[in-house]
């Protein structure tokens, strides 16, 4: 329930700079159509903050017809499956 009405968006990061940014799924929830503020959801493609420590990049994201989230991820070459255990 709580992450219904938002975005899901994932930040694939940037390949040219000496530390890390991005590289991570966050969701921005909507109230009365106006966005909120952005909140982490999915962490931890980052090893370290050089730049080339990452074991995942997250490219897409999409909700699967059970609920859960699938995200894309090409540099780890994997489809990660984000489901609720409640």
């Amino acid at each position: 329930q709580r992450f219904r009405n938002g975005l899901f968006v994932a930040l694939h990061g940037s390949w040219n700079r000496s530390t890390t940014n991005g590289v991570k799924v966050i969701f921005v929830p909507f109230q009365s159509g106006k966005p909120g503020a952005v909140e982490d959801f999915l962490t931890g493609f980052v090893v370290d903050n050089s730049a080339n420590s990452k074991w995942g990049r997250p490219v897409g994201v999409t909700v699967a017809p059970d609920g859960s989230l699938l995200v894309s991820d090409d540099g780890g070459n994997r489809i990660w499956r984000v489901k609720y255990n409640g």
